[in-house]
């Protein structure tokens, strides 16, 4: 079955050709934008997906995504190019054999460590019936999972705090909820008790970003692609008065 791929106009090709941070035969990785999300159910959509049209070889097959990020998330992602790639980067996935690299800006009380873990298992809930979301699984909850992310502080000022974090399991939503139940929601976050504001400033985007991101090739031996946090990202830590230079050591 040939994949129906939308026509993209120039401005589209030029768009999603801009995100990328690195590409060979097997794979493409991208820079993500806060606000794009990476798909949804209507295939119309202005999605990372349906962008993905401009790499489509000549049978229109395009590249597959083989992970996911939160549409107000920014950072690396990757696709296969071709199936074999792609079934290969996900068998990495899978296998946990990936390892990512985050950055949040969180709130809450000083840390009394500089690093440690959150060992939680998550389960899927229905606040609304057009909205779904992780807790801490409860008894009754269906397919609890479990999950595992490690944090280190990065830099704080009062009772904000810049993170990296590495997520050891890939569950939806998991660093947010993770920080959430340990009392350090991300800034930005509508739906796990994020501040809106910082400083009387309205914060303009969820405070995630996905920094780095290393794995198996599917040709063989290693690769590892690196985004620097956005202009946007940059602009609400300096507010914060925090240095983001950290977050790359």
């Amino acid at each position: 079955m040939i994949e129906r791929v939308a026509p993209l106009s120039e401005a589209d090709r030029a768009f999603v050709r801009s995100l990328v941070l690195y590409e060979d035969a097997a794979l493409l990785a991208f820079n993500k934008p806060s606000g794009l999300p990476v798909q949804t159910r209507n295939p119309d959509d202005r999605t990372l997906d349906m962008l993905l049209a401009a790499f489509a070889k000549s049978n229109a097959k395009r590249p597959r995504l083989v992970h996911r990020l939160d549409a107000q998330t920014s950072g690396v992602i990757i696709a296969g190019r071709t199936q074999p790639a792609a079934a290969a980067l996900s068998a990495a996935f899978a296998g946990r054999e990936v390892r990512k690299t985050y950055v949040a800006l969180v709130s809450g009380a000083p840390f009394e460590a500089a690093s440690g873990e959150i060992n939680v298992a998550l389960a899927r809930y229905r606040p609304k019936p057009e909205l779904e979301l992780m807790r801490a699984a409860r008894p009754g909850d269906a397919k609890p999972q479990p999950a595992l992310t490690r944090w280190r502080v990065l830099a704080s000022r009062g009772t904000v705090h810049l993170l990296s974090l590495a997520p050891e399991t890939g569950r939806m939503h998991q660093i947010r909820a993770h920080l959430s139940l340990a009392g350090r929601p991300i800034l930005g976050d509508p739906y796990y008790g994020g501040a809106a504001t910082l400083a009387g400033q309205a914060i303009p985007r969820l405070m995630l970003h996905a920094e780095r991101l290393s794995a198996p090739h599917p040709s063989g031996g290693t690769f590892s692609v690196y985004a620097a946090p956005p202009a946007d990202f940059g602009d609400v830590v300096s507010a914060a008065g925090l240095d983001l230079a950290m977050s790359d050591v």
